[in-house]
């Protein structure tokens, strides 16, 4: 079973308009699947489906609901396919700081004076601000400022009995490190009861997510950064969660939410569940997606490999968090994503630069991280990620651009 690049490409209609797409960090291009059911979902959602003419255990029994129903049904299964749960544990809302304001207030009950939450510097700010409304202590994790990947060692002093949420993304959407999830996890159940809850939005384009392998109590995704709607997730570890919270705010979360929207969710599962022929014999969408993404995670790591050895080859060019010696002993375990600076050029012009020879990419959002890590005294920095389309060729373009500038 191969990936086939070519037959990928023209999935996305949106490649026919001549640029080289290399920022789906911040702007993933959408599947011409999930546009067409995103428009037929709107269509549909306020119409009555007409009852089926026999009953029975699995007949319809929203008698008189609108299609819309089935549709926020039908995304919470596709959500369980993407990360190897069941649709009884996910709750949907319209973006990831939304849900994560609800679990907030919904663990209300939980959170005692001495209460502590911990957040990481490799989190997307606006979920540390939205974390950070909690009326508890607050503790942060540190970042090595050479790699930018999170020490699990850490969390032996950060968690203690009052600790009651840790929050931690898989990996930085920008830098493209990976976050060791799972030893997290151990160290948290040795030394506490508190809920480990996941932002797997820039990991799930890239791997198959493994809820159980994980461990975590909490995995929320945000499916716009899979090509998908402007829909977030949160999938919960069991079901029996939910009493122990107060869950009016969670089901308050999801009533912004559009159901025409949902429909969409589906349909970018099934994209990538179908970058690559199905498995011989009958297989369920999950088995489709595993086989799937993991011909997608081997065409991308070896694009990556080339990004990163052609890059670093430029004396004059730094890659955040893969430069200099602090990052000599730096996993290799990162995204095809990175973000890098030419010296004595602004980021400004390079990506100048780049766009006009017809490259997509993205300015570096400034964060504390990046700012720690020297950022802005590189003069800012340019950030590429990745899309399951992009080509040996487009990495060449790129190469060929920046070398310009070196």
């Amino acid at each position: 079973m191969a990936y086939d690049v070519a037959s990928v490409r023209g999935l996305y209609t949106s490649l026919s308009d001549g640029w080289t797409y290399l920022n789906a960090h911040d702007c993933p291009q959408i599947p011409e699947r999930v546009s067409a059911a995103v428009s037929r979902s709107f269509r549909l959602a306020p119409s009555v489906p007409a009852p089926e003419g026999r009953t029975g255990t699995h007949s319809r029994q929203s008698l008189g609901r609108p299609e819309g129903d089935n549709l926020l049904a039908s995304a919470r299964h596709a959500v369980a396919d993407l990360v190897g749960a069941s649709a009884d544990r996910i709750v949907l809302g319209p973006s990831l700081p939304v849900l994560y304001a609800a679990l907030v207030a919904a663990m209300a009950p939980q959170f005692r004076q001495d209460s502590s939450l911990i957040v990481s510097p490799l989190d997307r700010p606006e979920l540390t601000a939205t974390l950070s409304t909690a009326n508890v202590q607050i503790r942060t994790a540190h970042a090595d400022l050479g790699t930018g990947e999170l020490p699990a060692w850490q969390y032996k002093e950060l968690v203690d009995g009052t600790s009651r949420l840790i929050a931690l993304p898989a990996a930085h959407p920008q830098l493209g490190t990976v976050t060791d999830v799972a030893g997290i996890v151990d160290i948290v159940r040795d030394r506490s009861r508190a809920w480990v809850v996941v932002d797997a939005s820039a990991y799930a384009p890239y791997y198959c997510i493994d809820f159980d392998a994980w461990g975590a109590d909490v995995i929320g995704v945000d499916l716009g950064q899979i090509g998908g709607p402007q829909i977030a997730a949160l999938v919960f570890r069991d079901s029996a969660m939910f009493k122990r919270l107060s869950i009016d705010p969670l089901r308050l979360a999801g009533l912004g939410l559009a159901p025409g929207l949902a429909g969409g969710v589906s349909a970018v599962v099934d994209h990538l569940a179908s970058l690559v022929p199905a498995p011989e014999g009958r297989s369920t969408r999950r088995t489709r997606l595993v086989a799937s993404m993991d011909e997608l995670s081997s065409y991308l790591r070896s694009l990556r490999d080339d990004l990163y050895t052609f890059l670093g080859t430029w004396p004059a060019v730094h890659i955040l968090g893969a430069t200099g010696e602090a990052a000599a002993e730096a996993s290799t375990e990162r995204l095809p994503r990175l973000t890098f600076g030419v010296q004595g050029v602004p980021a400004a012009t390079v990506y100048e630069r780049l766009f006009d020879n017809g490259i997509v990419t993205t300015l570096a959002t400034p964060t504390p991280l990046l700012t720690d890590m020297g950022l802005e005294e590189m003069g800012g920095a340019v950030t590429v990620g990745l899309g399951p389309f992009n080509t040996y060729a487009d990495i060449e373009q790129l190469i060929r651009v920046v070398a310009s500038l070196a």
